[in-house]
């Protein structure tokens, strides 16, 4: 798909701006809820003193969430059975609209999204996928960001606010299911010894990043340490 024909249904969707800040969620994650839900299923189903964002045909509870996994730790071990649904963006098109709705111009960010974005959130609940009954599902999307030029955002962005996230198109879901799933995420031989910066330069991700995944594949005991060379600790695939 290529960006000018993109663009081009940027325009279709103006008329979404005027309504968006009416609800907290955003197209995204009410587009995820219903294609997971189905036909046969459900959206906000409670249980166990939890409202999950769904419920599907085969019995279990799903939840979108692009943020932090850490609030979701008591939910999982309420349901038993729930799968996290985690939308990774690999290309974002920013549609920047002005105060009555008109879109002004849109492009394509030069940030990249890839699978190792979910250490970025499940950092902060490293022992999650450890959970009986937990599936961690990775969706990667093209999305657009509808942003507004109201002078309420953030200095950085000079005052534009970020109103809406949609999605244009889905090309894979990733499921980690068991823990020998995120084995995946080490690109690397069994015996071979690596460092958070060789891993970054194999992965393509920064460095930060690169540590926050090791962090975590090391509660989960996909790896361990060996020794270190310098400040850095040296790494291997767990036996």
């Amino acid at each position: 798909m290529s960006f000018f024909f993109l663009c081009s249904l940027l325009f279709v969707h103006c008329y979404l701006y005027m309504s968006i800040g009416t609800k907290h969620e955003s197209s995204l994650h009410r587009e995820l809820k219903f294609q997971y839900a189905g036909q046969d299923g459900q959206t906000e189903a409670e249980v166990a003193g939890f409202v999950a964002d769904g419920i599907n045909a085969e019995g279990e509870y799903f939840e979108v969430q692009t943020g932090s996994f850490g609030p979701l730790k008591k939910k999982a071990l309420a349901l038993r059975r729930l799968k996290i649904i985690h939308p990774v963006i690999i290309a974002k098109y920013i549609e920047v609209y002005n105060k009555k709705g008109r879109l002004q111009y849109c492009r394509k960010s030069p940030r990249k999204g890839t699978p190792w974005d979910l250490f970025e959130v499940l950092v902060y609940a490293p022992d999650l996928p450890l959970i009986p009954g937990l599936v961690i599902e990775l969706t990667l999307v093209d999305a657009a960001e509808q942003r507004v030029q109201d002078g309420r955002g953030s200095w950085r962005r000079r005052g534009v606010s970020i109103r809406d996230k949609r999605i244009l198109a889905v090309h894979e879901r990733i499921t980690l299911k068991k823990k020998s799933d995120y084995i995946r995420f080490v690109p690397f031989k069994k015996n071979e010894k690596f460092t958070s910066a060789l891993l970054a330069i194999k992965a393509g991700i920064n460095v930060n990043l690169a540590r926050k995944t090791l962090y975590v594949l090391k509660k989960l005991k996909i790896v361990k340490n060996t020794e270190k060379q310098g400040n850095s600790l040296v790494y291997k695939l767990n036996s």
